[in-house]
């Protein structure tokens, strides 16, 4: 098994792609922490895994004391941390910056990029120790302008961004910092993002982009990218941003 003796956190884990990494880490061998702000969905998840080594947290990946929470079960219950893989996020409501209220503003970059800046910050001298990987979930809007609103691309480059900075701050500390920028993907995502709350205006700029998809992807098809990127099998990979879109980043 690829992650044997290997201690990974999984944020956004009760659903979609977060759900089907942690059943896939799980099934390689890997102890997991993992947190959600669905509590029965994070139940649900470790009963199907149905193993010792799982903890569950659930909590708001915003709050910058969930991060100390996550690392710190890590390192007394499993004894170390390995992998840590940021996968929670929320949609915006297709606003352009015209129309963009402050509270849906600051709500999506609480959960997309502070949330991974809070559980990176506070994990990096865990992840020092044994050389660990960073998998960061961004999007097709972490490259493009067109697949979603305002705060939700900004969040997502901004992550980007993060993620880069940090692949090249700690290489010789042996850390890896890597993104899976997913395309459509079959997931609860859209659960954020009521339908009478979107922009029309906004909506409809968008499904232009949409209209592009060439296929959508299942969770599992993401799962199967961040066992790699957290497997000793992609050691020397850092600071890679990897589209999973069914090829949508070639528009």
């Amino acid at each position: 098994m690829k992650l044997t003796d290997k201690v990974a956190i999984v944020t956004g884990a009760g659903s979609g792609m977060g759900k089907a990494i942690a059943e896939r880490f799980a099934a390689e061998g890997a102890s997991l922490v993992l947190c959600d702000l669905h509590a029965d969905r994070l139940a649900d998840v470790a009963q199907q895994i149905n193993q010792e080594a799982v903890v569950t947290i659930a909590a708001n990946i915003a709050d910058p004391k969930t991060a100390d929470t996550l690392v710190e079960t890590a390192l007394k219950r499993f004894g170390g941390l390995d992998i840590l893989c940021n996968n929670a996020g929320i949609m915006d409501y297709m606003q352009g910056v015209g129309e963009l209220g402050d509270e849906v503003w600051e709500r999506v970059i609480a959960v997309n990029l502070n949330g991974p800046m809070y559980t990176m910050r506070r994990a990096m001298a865990a992840l020092k120790e044994r050389q660990g990987s960073i998998i960061n979930v961004g999007s097709t809007a972490s490259r493009h302008g067109g697949a979603a609103g305002a705060a939700y691309t900004t969040s997502k480059h901004a992550l980007l961004g993060l993620s880069l900075n940090t692949a090249w701050m700690y290489a010789k500390s042996g850390v890896r910092c890597n993104v899976i920028a997913p395309g459509a993907t079959a997931t609860h995502i859209a659960d954020s993002m009521p339908q009478d709350r979107l922009d029309p205006t906004g909506a409809a700029r968008a499904a232009e982009f949409s209209a592009l998809v060439p296929a959508v992807l299942d969770p599992t098809d993401i799962a199967n990218l961040a066992l790699f990127l957290a497997s000793d099998e992609s050691k020397r990979i850092n600071g890679a941003v990897i589209p999973a879109d069914g090829g949508w980043d070639a528009v």
